[in-house]
């Protein structure tokens, strides 16, 4: 079979899984299952980086293909998969259409860019990235759960539009030309951990539909 199935890929595409899970639950209207597989996903990312450079003999093959399935699984985890709950929330019309629109196609333009730059990088370095220019893509896992964990504090007929609203500001920081510092280890112990919150949150509180 063509391609890499080395344990450095594992998180990556378990992060896939869990976001095509989370597109089918929100068809089938089961928007807090969504929003946990989103979450999940943002699990995954958090750690598949560090596993990938934990493996010191990885191929010149290797790394490309990482980076490469890396954005791949990310488009579709934090751009298509937050997307479909927005559309399926009720946003099929106005602006909400074009929100939608819009996680995807500047999470695409912020991912082929992240690879054509990081791969530049990497011909002339193998020191880690210490900052990104623009917001992570990965940032809509934490976000839009905390949005969504907020919605009984936020009135019925306000909600579809304040959701609507993170949507179109978190896709125009994709793109934006801004720095921002690369998660240190101890960072990414606080995120799991909010994460871990987030969840039991989402489960004991949040609306089931």
């Amino acid at each position: 079979m063509i391609g890499f199935y080395n344990y450095t890929v594992i998180l990556t595409y378990l992060s896939l899984c869990s976001a095509v899970v989370g597109i089918t639950q929100t068809f089938e209207g089961r928007e807090r299952i969504a929003i946990l597989c989103l979450l999940i996903s943002g699990i995954c990312d958090l750690f598949d980086g560090k596993v990938a450079r934990h493996k010191k003999d990885r191929t010149d093959q290797e790394k490309l293909f990482g980076i490469q399935i890396d954005s791949l699984c990310d488009l579709v985890a934090f751009g298509v998969l937050p997307a479909c709950i927005g559309y399926k929330m009720g946003f099929n019309y106005g602006l909400g259409l074009v929100s939608a629109v819009l996680i995807v196609l500047c999470g695409l333009i912020r991912l082929g860019y992240f690879n054509v730059m990081e791969e530049e990088r990497q011909k002339t370095t193998a020191e880690n990235r210490k900052e990104y220019q623009g917001l992570p893509i990965t940032t809509s896992s934490i976000i839009l759960p905390l949005l969504f964990l907020a919605k009984k504090n936020i009135p019925d007929e306000a909600y579809p539009y304040v959701f609507q609203g993170f949507m179109l500001a978190l896709a125009l920081l994709f793109v934006l030309d801004i720095k921002v510092k690369k998660l240190s280890a101890k960072s990414i112990f606080l995120m799991f951990t909010l994460a871990a919150l987030v969840i039991l949150g989402l489960w004991k509180f949040a609306p089931s539909h």
